[in-house]
C-alpha cells in the first residue's frame, strides 16, 4: 500500500455548491422512490380489494422492470448526448405522467401498462444523477456524493408507508398517487431553474471550481455501443448491476407482503417496521461510500478502497439468508434492514465504477447497461418470488439468494477488472 500523498489529504477548499447540487438529486431520490414504492403499500389491500394473484402482481412487477431496463440503455445514451440538465427534466416529466395515471386503473394488467411510463422515466433518473455527479464531484468524494444522494432511496421508502396509509384512509387509494405526483412537478420547477454545471453557475466559487475540475478532463464525444460492449470493465460494472439490484427490488416490492403473510402486519402498521429498515439502509449508504473514500483520502488505490468496502457490505448482507424464518418481526426487521445496509454501501461503489473507470462523456452509457443488465435481473427475481410464493408461500428461498448474492458480485467484479484500472476504450466512433 503506497504511503498517503500530500494532495490526497489535503482538505478541499471553501465552497459547498456541489453539495447544494447533491441535496437536489437527494430529493429526486426521495421522490422516484416514493412514487415506485406507493404500490407495494397498497399491494395488500388492493390484492384483497380486486383479486390480484401473486404472479399477477409479479407480472407488474416483471413489465415496470423490462420498460426500466429499456429506458435506462435510453437515456443513458441521451445523458451523454443532450446532459444531465435536460435528460433529467425529461426523465421526471415522464415519470410524474405515469404514476399519476395509475388512479385510473384496477386490474395487474392496467397497473403492468400505467407503470411502463412511470419506469421509463425513473429509468432516466440514475443515469442523470451519476452525470451531474461526475461534473460536479472530483474522484475521491464522488462516492461519498453517490452514498449521499442514494440514500435518498431509504428515506423515500422511509417517508412512503408513513404518508401512504393517512391519505389512503382520508381521499382514497387513488389521492395517494396524484397528491406525491404534485411533489415531484414541483421538483421538476426547481431543478429547471436552477441546475447548471460548475462552469456555468455563477454559485461556485472559484476555488471550488478548481478543485471540481481536479482530476483529468477529455473532451466529450460518443463511443459506440460495439466498443463499450467489448471492455471489460463494462462488463464488471454490468455483472454487478445484474446481481445486486434484484434483491434490492425484492425489498421495495414485496417487504410489506412479507410482514402481512408473515406477521399479520397490516397497512396502518407498516411504518414502524419499514422505518427501521430504511434507517439503517440509509446508514449503509452513507457509509459504504464514506468508507471508500476515507480509504482512498488515506492513500489507498481506488481498486483496494472500492473492493474491501464492497466486501465489509457483503458480510453485512449474509445474515439475510435466515430472515424468512425469523421468530419474530424485529428479528426479521433487524435481519433485512442491515442486509438493506449492505446493499445500500455496496452499491455507492458499484455505482462509481462508470465515472471512476470511464471518462465522463461514457459515463451515461455504460450506467444505462448497467441499469438494463439489473433491470433483466430483477425481472427474473420478480418471477422467481412470484412462483415461489404461489406455490410455496415461503419467502424462505427469496432471502436465501438475496444473502449469498453480494459475494458472488464482487467475485465477478474483481475477476473482470482485477486491476480496476481505466477502461482503454478502442475508437471513438459514435
Amino acid at each position: 500500500m503506497s504511503a498517503p500523498t500530500a494532495s490526497a489529504e489535503a482538505p478541499p477548499p471553501a465552497g459547498r455548491m456541489r453539495w447544494v447540487v447533491c441535496a437536489v438529486i437527494f430529493a429526486a431520490v426521495v421522490l422516484s422512490y416514493v412514487d415506485r414504492q406507493v404500490i407495494s403499500v397498497l399491494k395488500p389491500m388492493l390484492q384483497h380489494r380486486y383479486g390480484w394473484s401473486e404472479t399477477g402482481y409479479g407480472d407488474v412487477v416483471f413489465w415496470f422492470q423490462a420498460a426500466y431496463g429499456i429506458g435506462y440503455v435510453v437515456f443513458g445514451r441521451l445523458v451523454d448526448r443532450l446532459g444531465e440538465r435536460l435528460g433529467y427534466a425529461l426523465a421526471v416529466g415522464l415519470w410524474t405522467v405515469g404514476h399519476m395515471a395509475h388512479a385510473l386503473v384496477t386490474s395487474t394488467l392496467g397497473f403492468a401498462l400505467v407503470r411502463i411510463p412511470l419506469a421509463l422515466g425513473e429509468s432516466g433518473a440514475f443515469p442523470s444523477a451519476l452525470a451531474a455527479t461526475a461534473a460536479w464531484f472530483p474522484k475521491r468524494e464522488r462516492a461519498l456524493a453517490i452514498g449521499i444522494f442514494n440514500a435518498g432511496s431509504n428515506v423515500g421508502a422511509i417517508v412512503t408507508p408513513l404518508i401512504v396509509p393517512g391519505v389512503v384512509l382520508a381521499f382514497g387509494w387513488r389521492a395517494a398517487f396524484l397528491i406525491t405526483g404534485l411533489f415531484t412537478v414541483i421538483w421538476l420547477a426547481v431543478w429547471l431553474g436552477f441546475y447548471r454545471r460548475p462552469r456555468q453557475s455563477k454559485r461556485v466559487s472559484a476555488a471550488e471550481l478548481a478543485y471540481i475540475e481536479s482530476d483529468p478532463v477529455e473532451p466529450k464525444r460518443l463511443v459506440s455501443w460495439r466498443v463499450l460492449l467489448t471492455t471489460r470493465e463494462t462488463w464488471a460494472y454490468v455483472l454487478g448491476r445484474f446481481l445486486i439490484d434484484p434483491v434490492w427490488w425484492t425489498f421495495l416490492f414485496w417487504l410489506p407482503d412479507f410482514f402481512t403473510r408473515r406477521y399479520g402486519v397490516d397497512m396502518k402498521s407498516y411504518g414502524p417496521p419499514l422505518v427501521a429498515i430504511y434507517v439503517l439502509a440509509d446508514v449503509g449508504s452513507v457509509m459504504g461510500g464514506w468508507g471508500s473514500s476515507r480509504l482512498m483520502r488515506r492513500g489507498w488505490g481506488v481498486n483496494a478502497a472500492r473492493k474491501t468496502a464492497m466486501a465489509v457490505c457483503a458480510a453485512v448482507v449474509f445474515p439475510v439468508a435466515f430472515a424468512g424464518f425469523a421468530p419474530s418481526l424485529w428479528i426479521a426487521v433487524l435481519l433485512i434492514g442491515l442486509a438493506c445496509a449492505g446493499h445500500q454501501g455496496f452499491s455507492a461503489n458499484v455505482y462509481a465504477l462508470p465515472s471512476d473507470l470511464f471518462p465522463r462523456w461514457a459515463v451515461g452509457s455504460v450506467a444505462g447497461l448497467g441499469g438494463l443488465a439489473g433491470a433483466l435481473g430483477g425481472m427474473l427475481m420478480a418471477k422467481y418470488a412470484g412462483y415461489i410464493l404461489q406455490t410455496f408461500g415461503s419467502y424462505g428461498p427469496i432471502f436465501a439468494v438475496a444473502g449469498v448474492t453480494y459475494f458472488a458480485a464482487l467475485l465477478a467484479i474483481h475477476l473482470v477488472t482485477p486491476r480496476y484500472a481505466p477502461a482503454q476504450l478502442r475508437d471513438e466512433a459514435a
